[in-house]
């Protein structure tokens, strides 16, 4: 009888992407192809017995985008930290060209100023905060009661400087066009909306508390307004909602999670614009 011999694996050829090596019964002489891991087995006779080629190889390992081992919302934080300056993120790759991208410690604010960027402000949170309760997407409902919600803090903040005599103002273009561009987002680009969502949210907690503080101290004798103060520990909301974040887009496809990558660059432009609002 013929006795099966195996060609080391120093003899074996290269075929295709991600072969493995099992070996069916075969016949001399037929070729076996299996579409998902590209087997490959040639069969042949020689000197009396049957040699057996088999060849396998790894399939080649796919794109990994930044961040992505962590989760998506490390994707998000990684852009979002590549548009800042130097000035405002070690990450920081953006050069100084708009006023409130300087240094806090250059700025010249007014309270007049101040007062339209929380004016603003308020009217964005108030958006956000209304389009997760009626969630066009069900996905939105996820972002209830989060903790982070600045709404109600600002209202405290605008009673306190009517209380001290300053006229509150109406919104002005830059709040009232970004408010306008989130209700429509949000009813047909899921992706995007939570984009801004993030990055509202999460500037406020860390650089918004940098330029808060610096604020307070130029023009309101150091004041602590409502809006940099949330209930709870501020790190485990955080964590709360990056965690509900992730499991959101874990049903996107890796499409849908570029796009809402590539809507950092405007939500960072739209809150530039409403920051400026404090030097103005």
């Amino acid at each position: 009888m013929a006795s099966l011999t195996s060609i080391s694996q120093s003899q074996s050829f290269l075929v295709k992407p991600q072969l493995t090596n099992t070996i069916a019964n075969t016949k001399p002489g037929f070729v076996s192809l299996r579409s998902q891991s590209y087997t490959t087995t040639r069969m042949s006779q020689k000197g009396g017995g049957v040699v057996v080629v088999s060849a396998t190889t790894a399939e080649k390992p796919k794109r990994r985008y930044p961040g992505e081992a962590k989760g998506f919302v490390e994707e998000m934080r990684f852009v979002a930290m590549k548009l800042h300056t130097k000035d405002q993120a070690r990450e920081g790759e953006k050069e100084v060209k708009e006023p409130e991208e300087r240094s806090v410690t250059k700025w010249d604010p007014s309270v007049d100023g101040y007062l339209r960027f929380l004016v603003d402000s308020k009217l964005v949170y108030d958006t956000l905060e209304d389009i997760v309760q009626k969630a066009p997407f069900p996905s939105y409902a996820e972002f209830r009661n989060t903790g982070l919600e600045r709404s109600e803090k600002l209202a405290k903040d605008l009673e306190w400087f009517k209380e001290q005599g300053y006229a509150i103002p109406e919104p002005s273009s830059p709040g009232v066009y970004y408010a306008e561009y989130l209700k429509e987002l949000s009813e047909k680009d899921p992706q995007a909306f939570i984009c801004h969502f993030y990055n509202i949210y999460f500037a406020h907690s860390a650089g918004g508390r940098m330029i808060g503080k610096k604020v307070a101290q130029m023009i309101l004798d150091n004041k602590d307004l409502e809006f940099y103060k949330w209930d709870g520990d501020l790190s485990q909301l955080l964590q709360n909602v990056r965690d509900k974040l992730n499991q959101v887009a874990e049903s996107w496809t890796r499409e849908e999670k570029n796009h809402c990558l590539e809507e950092t660059e405007k939500s960072f432009k739209f809150s530039g614009e409403i920051l400026r609002l404090i030097l103005s």
